[in-house]
């Protein structure tokens, strides 16, 4: 039940046999649903037909909304893309919507990415000077338009894709299509997941591993950070010249993000969270009678945290899984009824008990006083919460929606003060020194919790720091 957002899931599927990928696209889409929930489309290319004709089709919406049997029927190809996106920069428009599509003096080029870039800024204006005229307020745009300008002066598209992934700082996970390859690049330092499978003859590239049992694709590898992989009628080729030495992959993908039944990087994400409960079990102990979760994002922690505390697990929650969208809902005050709307409490559960009420995060500090005071009007004793995550103390540059400081409640507020603010008997936040192995030992970017920003050794802090002014996407 975290307040924060992530912005966007990827997939791309090329059938060397020349079947129709529509489908394939369609499921793995609603996979990685999760991901993004704003907007979605789709791109598809026949690379035996007409050269440079790609299809697609995105708007606003679920996938389910957005790509509906009479759309998907009209498209046909062996090689297709798709996206869905929560926006963290740019507005919540259909022109936002991706997969973006240009036609340019080489043809046509479909792409789709997850993450943001730091420096969209030096970017586009270095397109603007050069008469760029933008359709969307999406630094996917920036990339497709440097794509594009370096695809003219160079002998093939994926030369073209690595000259301006050179250019690029920041977070990304791409999915690139040309008429007849597919590509997937992922930043240098794999802060955004990207994934190979492989089905017959048919290739797939995904955010998460979720999205390939999908299509009963099986897991082959992860996308390393910094490599390039293309997919042609030729088979698959690797590119590793943007790997660099250091790695920090995204801890909230670990602790909240991707799905429960993804591996990323090789970490089992339900693993992660049940160690993530054990550790703040061990850290914060307590004399309660129930361990429950926050559904969905807490249960699996909560269920880590008794394991090792030896406190029954139970559910105290009912979730209505028909409520919509309530994270877009345009006011603070609309957000918080949407709570009680979506959960409700299940009084036999809680009643006259000490519970331990496990959630992956808190931002505002709204949400959990809502629940909180859910709790006790139900009738628990006490309510002693335990988050599986550190305090946030700052923004994050890379893709996930965490506000600015001074909507950040631990930023300004000590943990006794949050405690007694959102009506809790105490509370426990997960400790830095347990997040990487809660992670299975990954090196991660944890900069919202301390501040400490990944950067390669030529770029000092104050650099990165720069943009902070900018939204991102």
């Amino acid at each position: 039940m975290a307040e924060l957002k992530e912005a966007c899931g990827v997939f791309g599927i090329y059938d060397l046999d020349g079947g129709n990928v529509v489908p394939a696209v369609y499921y793995g889409l609603t996979a990685l649903q999760h991901r993004g929930q704003e907007s979605c489309g789709l791109a598809v290319s026949n690379t035996k037909g007409e050269a440079g004709n790609i299809q697609f089709h995105k708007d606003l919406g679920l996938v389910s909304e957005v790509l509906r049997r009479e759309t998907l029927e009209k498209m046909s190809g062996d090689l297709g893309i798709g996206h869905v996106r929560y926006s963290t920069t740019g507005a919540s428009v259909a022109e936002n919507a991706q997969p973006l599509v240009l036609s340019y003096i080489k043809g046509t080029l479909a792409l789709a990415h997850n993450g943001n870039l730091i420096n969209t800024k030096e970017l586009k204006w270095e397109l603007i000077q050069n008469g760029a005229v933008f359709h969307t307020t999406t630094d996917s745009e920036v990339i497709a338009f440097h794509i594009a300008r370096e695809r003219v002066h160079s002998d093939s598209v994926e030369e073209a894709v690595l000259k301006t992934a050179r250019k690029l700082k920041g977070a990304y996970g791409l999915v690139i299509m040309s008429p007849r390859k597919l590509i997937g690049v992922r930043d240098p330092y794999g802060l955004k997941p990207l994934c190979i499978g492989k089905r017959d003859h048919t290739y797939v590239l995904a955010s998460e591993s979720c999205a390939l049992n999908s299509v009963g694709a099986e897991f082959v590898r992860d996308v390393e950070p910094g490599e390039m992989v293309i997919i042609s009628r030729e088979g698959i080729r690797s590119n590793r010249e943007l790997a660099g030495e250091k790695t920090a992959h995204c801890v909230f993908e670990y602790i909240y993000f991707a799905r429960l039944d993804s591996v990323l990087d090789g970490v089992g994400i339900y693993d992660a969270r049940i160690r993530g409960g054990k550790s703040l079990a061990r850290s914060y102990p307590v004399e309660a009678d129930l361990v429950t979760g926050v559904p969905d994002s807490g249960i699996p922690a909560a269920k880590g945290y008794s394991e090792e505390s030896g406190i029954p697990f139970g559910l105290a929650f009912y979730k209505n899984s028909y409520i919509g969208r309530t994270f877009i809902k345009p006011t603070q005050k609309e957000r918080e009824s949407s709570v009680h709307m979506k959960l409700s409490v299940l009084e036999s559960a809680v009643k006259g008990k000490r519970i331990v009420l496990v959630d992956d995060s808190i931002v505002r500090g709204t949400t959990i006083a809502n629940l909180i005071h859910m709790l006790k009007k139900a009738g628990a004793r006490e309510v002693h919460v335990r988050i599986s995550s550190p305090p946030f103390l700052h923004p994050c540059y890379f893709g996930t929606d965490v506000p600015s400081n001074d909507q950040l409640i631990a930023s300004i507020h000590s943990t006794e003060e949050i405690c007694r603010m959102i009506g809790a008997d105490s509370l426990g936040y997960m400790k830095l020194e347990y997040l990487e192995g809660m992670a299975g030992g990954l090196p991660l970017c944890r900069a919202c919790f301390d501040g400490n920003y990944p950067r390669r050794s030529d770029k000092s802090e104050s650099e990165l720091l720069k943009f902070a002014d900018l939204k991102f996407c």
